[in-house]
């Protein structure tokens, strides 16, 4: 059996992060490490109660981890939501060949799973709406990409393809159909529509912006009182279309909280909107294969009801 593209090749378990970090950083040796979370790329290590580690266990997400390091000092200080700060950068070994990197751990919770109404999430959508104006303005992707420069990084352009609409039907259609034939409730024909939308609307002629390039319900986190606290994962971040990371804006919101999220972002240029909603197709149709097969079924049903915001 083909194992499935997320599937790490390098196990990361808690003797050996606690090992490279006691070993690299002793300063933090009498810190307590536990395994935190796991994701498609990186595991991550809690040192400690306030600081997280990230392991690379893909070998094709080592430059992804080059990114992060080169954009995140960049772009401290510089946003109105907190972003994670690389405090302590870790060197590949012979145990673990790869770099690795801890920081100050933002407190909150996954908005996939923070259990917020559909107008409870008025204040998380006005936010991230102004950290996606912030974030998209020209001078923040000159100091990205000389920042990169300067650590022989070279940030992409639409990495993922994610901003060419017929890219994405192609690559997204059979997800559909699988995730259908699976069982899934995702409505395909009514998603097929937004793809095609999308695909008649055509790709961005703006100047490529400053994107996160993987904002969906995951990667935000909201604290208790609803607000939002902080964009984490940064790996596929680089320069593209806007609606790439507009796509939040779709799947997570829905009346009132859409309109704030638009609002605070500002005005769109044409084909944005389109575009936008069949980013988050694709990008919640790869996000509920992975969660169905890991059996996480709050997440299976926050990314279902993202599908059905996308056609709102």
């Amino acid at each position: 059996m083909t194992p499935p593209v997320w599937a790490s090749d390098l196990v990361v378990d808690e003797d050996l992060a606690a090992h490279l970090v006691r070993s690299q950083f002793p300063e933090l040796a009498h810190l307590p490490v536990r395994r935190f979370a796991a994701g498609w790329d990186n595991a991550v290590f809690a040192v400690g109660d306030e600081l997280l580690f990230r392991f690379v266990h893909r070998g094709v997400a080592v430059p992804l981890a080059a990114r992060e390091l080169a954009v995140l000092p960049a772009l401290a200080g510089r946003l109105p939501l907190p972003i994670p700060v690389p405090t302590y950068l870790g060197r590949p070994v012979a145990r673990f060949d790869r770099p690795f990197w801890g920081g100050p751990r933002i407190p909150g919770e996954e908005l996939a799973v923070a259990g917020l109404g559909e107008d409870d999430r008025v204040p998380v959508a006005r936010a991230l709406g102004g950290f996606l104006r912030t974030l998209h303005a020209p001078d923040l992707a000159r100091d990205a990409v000389a920042a990169a420069a300067a650590r022989g990084v070279t940030l992409p352009t639409d990495a993922n393809r994610r901003g060419e609409p017929t890219v994405l039907r192609e690559r997204t259609v059979p997800r559909l159909e699988r995730l259908r034939d699976a069982g899934a409730d995702v409505d395909v024909p009514a998603l097929l529509a937004v793809l095609d939308t999308a695909v008649v609307a055509g790709p961005s002629g703006g100047e490529p912006v400053l994107l996160h390039g993987d904002l969906h319900l995951r990667h935000v986190l909201v604290a208790d009182d609803g607000t939002a606290a902080g964009v984490i994962d940064w790996g596929d971040s680089g320069l593209g279309d806007p609606a790439v990371d507009l796509m939040i804006g779709y799947a997570a919101f829905t009346g009132s909280a859409r309109v704030a999220f638009l609002d605070a972002y500002g005005p769109l240029e044409p084909g944005a909107p389109e575009r936008a909603r069949a980013v988050a197709v694709g990008v919640c149709a790869a996000l509920l294969d992975s969660v169905l097969a890991d059996d996480a079924q709050a997440l299976v049903c926050e990314v279902v009801a993202a599908l059905g915001r996308v056609r709102r």
